[in-house]
């Protein structure tokens, strides 16, 4: 705070706010680094429902890869049975050829939530750039 002596009012008292509003800025510039550093979770896709009474295409049934993860970690890729260990060098094989890197994860309900997770670390460790899933209402056409 200042203090002006004189003048015909006497004594009054100024706020000096330079020092405020540096600080202000210090922190404005601390979090507009910091903003861009926070981490960001996976992104997922999830597939809408078609028409029921609309038959999927043959082509598009071919490209898609479905990883369904069952009870006991057994895993399936489009009906191909693989284990843990042969489901990343398949993976990778898979969409070596492919520019579209997209697959999806189905899991069983009763399927405990870390396998699926397991799953799609696996498929983005393996170059597949969207994960999408599949829900057993979605699959239903609900």
């Amino acid at each position: 705070m200042g203090i002006q002596v004189g003048g015909k009012k006497g004594v009054m008292a100024d706020m000096n706010v330079v020092p405020l509003i540096d600080i202000l800025l210090v922190l404005i510039i601390i979090f507009m680094v910091i903003t861009p550093l926070t981490p960001k979770g996976l992104e997922a896709l999830v597939p809408q429902p078609s028409p029921s009474q609309q038959t999927p295409d043959p082509a598009i049934l071919a490209k898609t890869v479905v990883v369904q993860v069952s009870v006991g970690g057994k895993l399936k890729i489009n009906q191909e049975d693989h284990t843990w260990q042969s489901l990343g060098p398949r993976l990778e094989a898979i969409f070596k050829d492919r520019a579209e890197k997209v697959a999806f994860v189905k899991g069983d309900e009763a399927v405990l939530f870390a396998d699926v997770a397991r799953a799609i670390d696996i498929m983005r460790g393996s170059g597949i750039d969207k994960v999408g899933l599949i829900t057993a209402k979605l699959e239903a056409g609900q």
